[in-house]
């Protein structure tokens, strides 16, 4: 099927789970209105929605930074091992400080830089000394739009749809980062199970370069995410995430969970761990994050 039949099937199931799940809570809470808060027109204290981090899971959520208002969500410290390859060599990754800086620019409308400062590489060889590279690592540049649901998920079974644009340029060719552009589309979907259960879905299509050959393929991400809030302040995750087309020996599929605690009404520190299950895949990626909103 090609890209389109298969992003046209996406948004439609999406459509479809959303009309299904949340027809009579759409009907019954109308949206605010808010259309008059732009970037320079920032939306009141009073009037902004509920804290939605994107992080710390794979999976982003379809809800958009509040229109004047700044969120930055960032990665303390991550660390990411990978399986031997075919020569056994096994690659680990440090990133100390990458931050999504996304800004809200109307009510249903934001743009995120993802900054990655510093990111160190060791390549551990079998026969030979390990090699260490550092610096800089790709800058992303994205869009997310959301199409319903921003300011009306609150009851059980109200749901929320997204779209998310992004593309990737290389900052430095330093053996760290990508060195081609590369980017992609991502499809975002949120059900409010209970007043403290909430599940995400996502789908992304990635536009990436050929490792062996010119030109580029493309790889579907598909991951869903479902979290628990225990108390005010302390919610977990459990997620499952799958990558299909890589240029590799299998698919990558990874189980991933955290704990996040709220050190205030718009402050989160987060902690958790990926855990990979393929050949494709990373082996474990523990990570320390905080987020915070402005």
């Amino acid at each position: 099927m090609s890209f389109a039949g298969r992003w046209a099937r996406t948004v439609s199931f999406f459509s479809v789970a959303g009309a299904l799940f949340s027809g009579s809570a759409l009907a019954t809470e109308p949206e605010a209105d808010k259309s008059q808060y732009t970037l320079f027109n920032p939306t009141p204290r009073d009037l902004m929605r509920e804290f939605e981090p994107d992080r710390p899971d794979l999976t982003d959520n379809p809800f958009t930074i509040d229109a004047g208002h700044v969120q930055l969500e960032a990665d303390l410290v991550n660390y990411t091992r990978s399986r031997p390859d075919e020569e056994g060599t096994v690659t680990e990754k440090f990133l100390f400080g990458a931050t999504d800086i996304r800004v809200g620019i109307t009510n249903y409308a934001e743009v995120d830089f993802l900054v990655q400062p510093i990111n160190a590489v060791r390549m551990n060889f079998v026969d030979s000394p390990d090699d260490w590279n550092a610096g800089l690592d790709t800058l992303e540049i994205g869009a997310k739009i959301n199409l319903y649901g921003n300011d009306t998920f609150e009851r059980p079974g109200a749901t929320a749809l997204g779209i998310r644009p992004f593309i990737e340029i290389p900052t430095v060719r330093n053996g760290v980062g990508e060195e081609d552009v590369e980017g992609g589309v991502s499809g975002l979907f949120a059900i409010k199970l209970t007043e403290r259960a909430e599940l995400e879905l996502m789908t992304e299509f990635d536009f990436i370069k050929n490792e062996e050959r010119s030109g580029y393929h493309v790889e579907y991400f598909n991951s869903g995410s479902f979290s628990y809030e225990w108390t005010s302040a302390l919610s977990t995750y459990f997620e499952v995430a799958t990558i299909f087309g890589v240029e590799g020996p299998s698919d990558v599929v990874i189980l991933g969970t955290g704990v996040l605690y709220m050190l205030g009404p718009n402050t989160q520190l987060d902690f958790g761990s990926n855990f990979g299950l393929t050949r494709a895949s990373d082996r474990f990626n523990p990570f320390i994050g905080l987020t915070k909103r402005f």
